[in-house]
């Protein structure tokens, strides 16, 4: 890791726009969903990253299931034949469901970023504290 000290950057705004947390200039994404190694400017190492299951869980909950909602509305009101579930139903999901993912993924990376998430580890009175690369 370089000495130099970045300014710190909002998880939120650099995050949902797929921008580096440390230096909010280089690119997270290396395609739709795939991060890339690291960033091309300040060179940060996305091996930290590992938002799992997040993006999907959030865009399910808070997306899809109103348009789950919609799917038992319609064949509870009108019992509508499977086609017509195929041409609305599927698409209005899809619609609602694939456009939040890449901005959530990267809120979710970028916040790891920014609150130190990592795995659990014993820190012993003598040891180094872990070294911070941003300023306040």
């Amino acid at each position: 890791m370089s000495d130099t000290v970045y300014p710190r950057q909002n998880p939120y705004r650099v995050g949902v726009r797929g921008l580096c947390p440390r230096c909010g200039e280089g690119h997270m994404f290396q395609g739709f969903l795939k991060l890339r190694p690291n960033c091309e400017v300040c060179g940060l190492d996305y091996s930290y990253a590992d938002p799992a299951d997040g993006p999907a869980f959030f865009a399910m909950t808070f997306a899809c299931l109103p348009s789950a909602f919609f799917a038992v509305w319609l064949e509870a009101a009108h019992q509508a034949p499977y086609w017509a579930h195929l041409f609305t139903t599927l698409p209005i999901m899809l619609v609602t469901l694939l456009p939040p993912l890449r901005p959530l993924k990267g809120w979710l990376v970028a916040s790891q970023y920014y609150h130190k998430a990592a795995e659990a580890r014993l820190v012993r009175p003598g040891d180094d504290a872990p070294k911070v690369d941003w300023v306040d």
